[in-house]
């Protein structure tokens, strides 16, 4: 006797005792198979669908990175609220993590200007869901598909200063632009104080003893000024001035 199930061919000893239709219809059934890992890939590949289809149409973007840590009354804080407020007046959406912080002060910016302020979450123990300035939000179980939406969504990337989350959003970007899995694009690092010691350790130890090959002097611009910030993370500055290797 020979069994289908699906495309695979069963015989003998091999053939199941109940159809994969009996199990389906079965009362009363274990749960169990919610929690493992081909219940997950349905519920990934769910996300993916769900952010590709929401950020399809957003147009031009730039997203703005920073500590969900930073209070109203620090000029961080100040300086990313005039940032989201220059970007959508040049006609581009926000994207941000969607929390408080500097994520709220960029997102609240692009909505004093009207502009697309969006905010792409994370379900974390601590975040109290998205900030109040969003118009177009989405939370994620996985950070993978979430930083997925951040790559493929934006034409330039500002980072302000930020703990692990916003380090980790900045060295996945820099990789997968230094190894060329994405189109190079604009990324503005804000507040050259914050991050020069980080990136002198980079191009000095780092590169010495060849754990990494020597990054584009192209590839990041530091600045100090919000305005600034906006017309490189917009492409309307591409000079050499205040590259990773000065």
């Amino acid at each position: 006797m020979t069994y289908m199930s699906g495309p695979v061919m069963l015989r003998g000893r091999m053939i199941p005792e109940e159809s994969a239709t009996a199990n389906l219809l079965r009362d009363n059934q274990p749960t169990d198979w919610l929690h493992m890992d081909p219940w997950r890939v349905l519920r990934i590949q769910a996300e993916f669908v769900d952010g590709f289809g929401a950020l399809a149409e957003l147009g031009p973007a730039i997203s703005v990175f920073g500590s969900a840590r930073t209070p109203q009354d620090d000029s961080a804080y100040q300086a990313a609220r005039a940032m989201g407020r220059g970007i959508a007046k040049a006609g581009y959406a926000v994207i941000t993590g969607g929390g408080p912080g500097i994520m709220e002060a960029a997102n609240r910016g692009a909505s004093e200007m009207n502009g697309k302020s969006v905010g792409l979450g994370i379900e974390l123990p601590h975040e109290q869901g998205l900030n109040e300035w969003v118009n177009l939000g989405m939370s994620f179980r996985y950070f993978f598909v979430r930083k997925t939406m951040f790559m493929k969504y934006s034409s330039g990337v500002i980072v302000c200063p930020g703990g692990f989350g916003t380090l980790d959003e900045m060295f996945e970007l820099l990789t997968l632009v230094q190894t060329h899995k994405v189109k190079s694009i604009p990324i503005v690092l804000f507040d050259t104080a914050y991050w020069r010691g980080l990136f002198d350790w980079v191009t000095t130890t780092v590169e010495a003893r060849r754990m990494i090959s020597p990054l584009d002097p192209h590839l990041v611009r530091f600045t100090d000024d919000p305005d600034e910030a906006v017309r490189i993370a917009l492409g309307a500055e591409r000079t050499d001035d205040e590259t990773v290797n000065e």
